[in-house]
């Protein structure tokens, strides 16, 4: 299994290395100090899990970013307080595992194996707040209908806004205005019941589908 270790602390960095570099089934690769350099060792590297370290705090919303780019990469977050809520958040942020604060070593390499197996290892009241989180998060998808009444265009400045591009980046593709752009951004927001451009951008990596109107094999440019 090849590793990747994020953290900002430079002696838990070391140490962790220390540790597992004395294991036949770990093949530590790196230990880089934040999620931008992660993201340029995965662009180049073939990795099979990444042990994120969140004792000190990190931005879920970039964890989510990197789980969506490169979704054959087990992420699993370490230090994590073995709480439903904790637990919650990091498993909508992409994190396939966790490791709590008391583990041993030998905890931690099987909750690595078991996330690269598809596997969680967690306390039944956890399983039980996982299955009524999923429960609840059913509410919070748009409908079929509010997907179905984006036009072609906006469908496309959906799509745009997924690949990260800016409302004057997203004009010179379509060869439009940056005003019309930012009218069909605001229909988008609304018809998704989205009240964040980051929030469409999100949405539609998940569900590509959203941005495809039915109207597409209808009426033509």
């Amino acid at each position: 299994m090849k590793l990747v270790i994020v953290t900002a602390i430079r002696l838990f960095g070391d140490g962790l290395c220390a540790c597992l570099r004395r294991r036949s089934d770990v093949e530590l690769e790196a230990v880089v100090a934040e999620l931008a350099q992660l993201r340029d060792y995965l662009g180049t590297s073939a990795i099979d899990a990444v042990l994120v370290d969140v004792t000190q705090g990190i931005d879920l919303d970039h964890v989510r970013g990197v789980a969506l780019d490169f979704p054959d990469v087990s992420l699993v977050a370490l230090g994590l307080d073995d709480q439903r809520q904790s637990v919650i958040r990091c498993g909508r942020a992409g994190f396939r595992g966790y490791v709590d604060r008391n583990a041993s070593v030998d905890h931690l390499c099987t909750a690595l194996k078991d996330a690269c197996a598809g596997r969680l290892n967690c306390s039944a009241e956890v399983s039980s707040g996982l299955l009524r989180a999923l429960f609840n998060r059913a509410g919070d998808e748009p409908s079929a209908s509010q997907a179905d009444s984006l036009t072609v265009r906006e469908g496309e400045v959906l799509t745009l806004i997924g690949h990260g591009l800016s409302n004057k980046e997203i004009a010179n593709e379509l060869s439009v205005s940056v005003a019309t752009v930012k009218h069909h951004v605001h229909h988008v927001l609304n018809k998704l019941n989205l009240p964040r451009r980051a929030q469409a951008m999100r949405r539609v990596r998940e569900a590509p589908w959203l941005a495809v109107s039915p109207l597409e094999t209808k009426s033509p440019r």
